[in-house]
């Protein structure tokens, strides 16, 4: 289960790097297109704000996985001491308890925006709950490899793997 949680946050963390680089082509475009021929596009404002969000939330978990979100290397050297894995379990947990409330209430808001239908106040239009989605569905992913984190740092081996992987 703890590798599953791995590949996805691994698939996600990538997925959302080409959609940043689907922003800066994107963008690159708009300004080719309003410089050079005066023909602004419609287009590339809002689907670049929905890439960046998304892109944004996907990222999270990939970053919490190559502990880029919390690294405590400055008093905690020892990554196999218990002040080290206490100290990581305790901000894990904070990590946690704050993305099952954001997956509790980013879910809700992002159901009634799908109910209720509402879309953004622009010329495309797209329903709120595409972005709103984001929100709930990147937190779930930041819950999973929370859990597989705590797991991983009482787990010696894997914990030290996992950090190993991190060069700073």
């Amino acid at each position: 289960m703890i590798t599953l949680i791995d590949r996805l946050s691994e698939f996600t963390g990538k997925l959302a790097a080409w959609m940043f680089f689907a922003v800066g082509i994107f963008v690159s475009y708009e300004v080719f297109m309003r410089h050079f021929f005066t023909m602004p596009t419609i287009w590339v404002d809002e689907v670049s704000r929905i890439f960046q969000i998304w892109a944004t939330f996907l990222a999270g978990s990939f970053a919490l996985k190559h502990r880029q979100l919390i690294v405590i290397d400055v008093a905690f050297k020892d990554k196999n001491s218990l002040s080290r894995k206490l100290t990581d379990t305790f901000a894990i947990l904070v990590i946690l308890t704050f993305s099952l409330v954001v997956v509790w209430y980013g879910f809700e808001l992002w159901y009634q925006a799908l109910l209720r239908g509402h879309t953004t106040d622009t010329f495309l239009a797209p329903p709120k709950w595409v972005t709103h989605g984001s929100v709930w569905f990147g937190f779930a992913l930041i819950s999973l490899q929370s859990l597989a984190e705590l797991y991983k740092s009482w787990k010696t081996d894997a914990f030290s793997d996992s950090l190993s992987e991190v060069q700073h």
